[in-house]
């Protein structure tokens, strides 16, 4: 029969090893390309369950990017889009992927307003667009495009919808998640590097509760030392 001394001493193991467990990590850093291309850089946009891989070259200030999402529906679409002239979907340029004559494509639409979305040309280059059909039903968009010169941040918009008319997409959800579906990317200080080893480090930060994301790991593992000090206490009464 095993000793009762073996009960509290698993507990303290198992509490010790909550403070050294990472509070939190990145989804898209695991995701993989058919291509197996990587980027500089990428993110887990905060609704939709859309991911953005991207890396920008300043020298001929172009964008490669790949973005993630799920249609839908299966007969649906995802699309992202930069918007020059303000924040939302209207006014944006977007890469749309849809089906068309039974095949994933890309195509470019100008969202002038959310009773007129046209299949038009954007209003700066874009070139290597192509879509394909990742696991679990989501869709990859990939994608160049010119940027303005010496541009440190876009307003970037993402959506999904259920159908599509015509070989055109239909209007999405207006749902919260839907019209939230926007936030600021910034080229110049990016949120998590995927750059090969040979690539110089990030200067480190001066404090490590210099970002939200450490300080609520910090947060996370004081909370988890105190329940950890205070089981102890317990058993050894």
């Amino acid at each position: 029969m095993a000793s009762p001394f073996f009960s509290p001493l698993i507990l303290c193991i198992s509490l010790w090893a909550l403070l050294i467990l990472p509070a939190h990590s990145l989804t898209c850093t695991s995701q993989k390309f058919s291509n197996s291309k990587l980027y500089a850089s990428c993110s887990d946009l905060p609704t939709l369950d859309s991911y953005l891989h991207y890396t920008y070259n300043a020298t001929n200030s172009s964008l490669s990017i790949a973005f993630l999402s799920t249609p839908a529906s299966s007969d649906g679409w995802i699309a992202w889009a930069i918007n020059p002239t303000g924040t939302g979907m209207v006014g944006s340029q977007a890469l749309i992927a849809l089906k068309s004559s039974g095949s994933l494509a890309v195509k470019t639409y100008n969202i002038s307003s959310y009773s007129s979305i046209e299949q038009s040309n954007l209003s700066f280059d874009v070139w290597d667009l192509k879509a394909e059909s990742g696991s679990n039903g989501t869709w990859v968009i990939y994608g160049s495009l010119k940027v303005p010169d010496k541009v440190e941040q876009l307003n970037q918009v993402w959506q999904i919808g259920a159908r599509v008319s015509d070989g055109h997409p239909n209007k999405h959800e207006f749902a919260p998640t839907n019209l939230d579906a926007k936030e600021t990317l910034s080229l110049v200080e990016t949120p998590q590097s995927l750059t090969p080893a040979s690539a110089p480090a990030p200067t480190p930060a001066p404090s490590p509760l210099s970002t939200p994301e450490k300080a609520g790991q910090s947060i996370l593992r004081t909370n988890n030392l105190g329940l950890f000090l205070f089981l102890v206490s317990a058993l050894a009464l």
